[in-house]
């Protein structure tokens, strides 16, 4: 078993990017090497890391924004071993994490991802299960007991049906990734978009039910008005169709189906109309409802 290579790609609150190395720095298996790759200016950064005295943790600064997926992909190649997460910023990982997927590792080597349990918490760092989160469990998810190792259309058409991964959790075989790499023009789905790459390559998932991670869910300010444009929508739209495209050819129709319908993606518009409507975004909400009915076209 080699050591397992943590990415954080950061931009954004400082105080939680330190929550999120310190839960990294208290894991129980100590068998880890972070790298902190800073997208952003925050003042002081760079003097915390440099005295935090532990060798296993290094920190860079990128002299311009790289942006989301530019920053994916910076990490991606800084990446030495045959493991790795790709951490979000604000997350936290609990003592366990390591050493449950090394566990799993060693047990299956081969395996392109590991998608541990997850407990998800809000901005102040309380457990919390909303909306998205309870369907997430309790309708899209598989039931697992121990490990499930999943893979191929039967995978692919769970996740199109409603994307229930966690993917700063995930812990990923370099070589895999590195083969298929991170899409172009894609942010909010970028994470559904490099498993599906990965699955029509032969890969597998196994998922445990062993929660090792928590995944920070921020509330969406009613007052937001970027929240509500409907953008994010646009995005996942292109990205369902040529997903369905892609899948046709591929020879998984069931799942090109699924990515056509995406009706979980449609629900979660419908629950931000309101939304949009009380705070008088009369495009987004109108962006919402064609997403809804399938009318849209971008």
């Amino acid at each position: 078993m080699t050591t397992l290579d943590i990415m954080l790609p950061y931009y954004g609150n400082v105080a939680l990017m330190q929550a999120a190395v310190r839960s990294v720095l208290a894991q129980s298996d100590p068998d880890w090497r972070l790298t902190v790759v800073d997208d952003g200016k925050e003042p002081d950064v760079p003097g915390w890391f440099a005295e935090l005295g532990d060798e296993r943790v290094s920190y860079q600064r990128n002299e311009q924004n790289l942006g989301v997926t530019g920053n994916y992909r910076k990490c991606l190649g800084l990446v030495r071993e045959q493991h790795f997460v790709m951490m979000g910023t604000d997350d936290i990982m609990l003592p366990n994490y390591v050493e449950t997927a090394r566990a799993i590792l060693k047990d299956n080597p081969d395996i392109g991802m590991v998608q541990p349990g997850v407990q998800v918490i809000d901005g102040e760092g309380t457990p919390t299960e909303g909306l998205v989160d309870q369907a997430k469990k309790r309708i899209y998810a598989p039931k697992v007991q121990g490990r499930k190792l999943m893979s191929g259309e039967e995978l692919a058409i769970s996740l199109l049906r409603g994307n229930w991964l966690f993917f700063p959790s995930i812990c990923w075989r370099t070589e895999a990734v590195k083969a298929v790499g991170f899409r172009d023009n894609l942010e909010v789905t970028q994470d559904l978009a490099l498993v599906i790459d990965l699955l029509q390559t032969g890969e597998q998932m196994m998922i445990t039910d062993r929660v090792t991670f928590q995944y920070r869910r921020h509330a969406v300010s009613i007052s937001s008005a970027q929240a509500f444009t409907g953008v994010r929508f646009e995005e996942a739209n292109r990205f369902f169709r040529d997903v369905a495209d892609r899948l046709d050819a591929h020879g998984w129709s069931r799942a090109a189906k699924a990515s056509r319908l995406h009706l979980s993606s449609r629900i979660h518009a419908l629950t931000m109309v309101p939304g949009a409507v009380k705070n008088r975004h009369g495009d987004g909400a109108k962006t919402l409802l064609r997403h809804v009915a399938g009318t849209d076209r971008y």
